[in-house]
């Protein structure tokens, strides 16, 4: 039986290391670290690329651009994430919509929440309306907590598109 609605669910985290910045979900973050990553990092973009490829039974981002290929050494995480788009519209799927939750301590997020969401919006070819990002602390407990790095968490709804000629 093929389901007409199906879930997927991401995670991503990175130490912080040397830098001026974050990216997060395409947008560059002024701090005072940058993330130890193979591409540019972005937890966000990779948490949700893992739960759109999970929906759709297509294993994780790894698989599809693994750290070990030196093409992807710094590749701008919306490629990946534009891709994923591109086997959905393949497999016929269409988002419903994300729902991504940043956990860090800092850098803080809300100015940069709504072009976060736009970023996403055109990647996945979807209304702003069907994108939310949420950010949370870890109240100071473990690595987040103890400034060491940062994670994201990301669930997705996706639908078979259905011809109706």
């Amino acid at each position: 039986m093929n389901s007409k609605v199906r879930i997927g669910q991401g995670y991503d985290v990175h130490a912080f290391g040397a830098g001026n910045h974050v990216t997060l979900g395409g947008e560059k973050i002024p701090y005072s670290a940058g993330v130890q990553a193979h591409s540019d990092g972005d937890v966000l973009l990779h948490a949700l690329c893992d739960a759109l490829l999970g929906a759709m039974g297509l294993g994780d981002i790894g698989m599809h651009f693994p750290d070990t290929d030196p093409q992807w050494r710094g590749a701008d995480s919306r490629v990946f994430l534009r891709h994923v788009a591109q086997l959905l519209s393949m497999r016929r799927y269409a988002v419903v919509n994300v729902d991504v939750t940043v956990l860090a301590e800092a850098p803080r997020l809300g100015s940069y929440r709504q072009q976060m969401c736009a970023n996403i919006a055109t990647d996945l070819n979807i209304g702003i309306d069907q994108v939310n990002i949420k950010a949370t602390t870890t109240e100071r407990l473990g690595f987040i907590g103890r400034g060491e790095g940062l994670a994201c968490q990301a669930i997705v709804l996706i639908e078979s598109i259905v011809d109706r000629s």
